[in-house]
């Protein structure tokens, strides 16, 4: 029951990562287009929040590299989401942070099925 339990959390993460990534890489292309489109960093704070929902319940029971993954990734998530909330300067650390959360989760969802 919990390797299910934690599949659901890896495949949250997965999802949710791809996502936030997927959106940080193509809003600042439609931004160009005159649709009146403009850059909410509240969305990104949304899509972190998920992911560290997903981490909190999975990093206690997985290994020291993918909790590290974790962890190193969420930090710079959350530093950039927050620099960009209160300082409004867009740090690249989001995309880093998001390829590093979709490693750790699919990392961790290889270990459950062995």
């Amino acid at each position: 029951m919990k390797k299910t339990t934690m599949a659901l959390y890896d495949i949250l993460g997965i999802s949710s990562a791809t996502i936030c990534l997927v959106h940080c890489l193509l809003f600042p292309l439609l931004t160009i287009l005159p649709l009146g489109l403009t850059h909410n960093p509240f969305i990104d704070l949304v899509f972190a929040s998920i992911g560290l929902f997903a981490i909190l319940k999975i990093i206690k029971k997985s290994n020291l590299l993918v909790s590290s993954i974790f962890i190193i990734s969420m930090a710079m998530i959350w530093i950039s989401v927050l620099v960009d909330i209160f300082l409004e300067i867009h740090l690249d650390w989001i995309f880093f942070g998001g390829i590093g959360m979709i490693v750790g989760h699919f990392l961790n969802y290889k270990s459950h099925k062995r």
